[in-house]
């Protein structure tokens, strides 16, 4: 059986973790160099950074922050942000990434997964998706969750799927920083219509609420959070060994 990843995120915004509410009102929180080196020390499983304002400033990623935060975990990083090109893929890679998210780049290119895969390795790629409900409908969201694309969720995941991505991180733009609980229908719905590993982003509020994510969808690999995590409302070391205690099963 395999364990249940618990994953902190780092929005990054000009060289600083940030963080909001439905994708708004961002407030500044901590140095990413800082922080990124106190969840190595402290039990996460792994660790996202997303340069968040990349793709919707047309900037490349900030490397030299990257690279910096890299050489202080000791455990595996994804990077996303800003990710339009192979080039861009080989550049976060060189600066210690071990996956590579992209969001925004994969809807302006759909056939950059499909390259990225065949280049880097399925394992290397990760879709990140922003959704959000538009008339009943589970829509896709680009750059930032600022713009709708008009596309349906399911078949854009499955496509992605389908072209090489090896995990998916859903990101609930509805529930993102309420802390009232994941996103658990949109959550099934993904898991019922890929294979690969999903994670769940946005909502977490406490522990309860990663507790009812894995026994209510056990097809769900990994949660990941920022503020509750940035902020201490959460501990991991202690959200670990309640999971142990309700039978999920995870790493300590």
């Amino acid at each position: 059986m395999i364990t249940k990843r618990i994953i902190p995120c780092l929005d990054v915004r000009d060289g600083r973790v940030v963080k909001g509410t439905n994708f708004q009102g961002l407030q500044d929180v901590a140095s990413p160099v800082e922080l990124g080196k106190f969840y190595s020390q402290n039990g996460a499983d792994e660790l996202v950074f997303y340069d968040i304002t990349a793709s919707a400033e047309g900037r490349k990623l900030f490397t030299d922050i990257l690279t910096r935060v890299a050489s202080t975990i000791f455990i595996p990083l994804t990077v996303g942000g800003g990710i339009h090109t192979l080039e861009d893929f080989d550049r976060v890679l060189k600066c210690g990434a071990d996956k590579v998210s992209v969001n925004s780049g994969a809807i302006r290119n759909p056939q950059l997964i499909a390259a990225a895969a065949r280049r880097y390795g399925d394992q290397c790629v990760v879709l990140s998706v922003d959704a959000k409900r538009v008339d009943g409908h589970f829509r896709v969201f680009a750059k930032g969750g600022r713009e709708d694309t008009g596309m349906e969720l399911l078949p854009w995941i499955k496509r992605c799927v389908a072209n090489g991505a090896g995990e998916v991180v859903l990101n609930s733009i509805d529930t993102d920083g309420v802390k009232q609980g994941f996103d658990l229908e949109m959550l099934e719905a993904v898991c019922g219509v890929v294979d690969v590993p999903v994670i769940a982003s946005g909502g977490a509020g406490c522990e309860e609420d990663f507790v009812t994510l894995f026994h209510r969808l056990p097809a769900v690999d990994a949660g990941l959070a920022a503020s509750i995590f940035h902020f201490g409302q959460v501990q991991i070391p202690h959200l670990k060994h309640r999971l142990q205690e309700e039978n999920i099963l995870v790493r300590l």
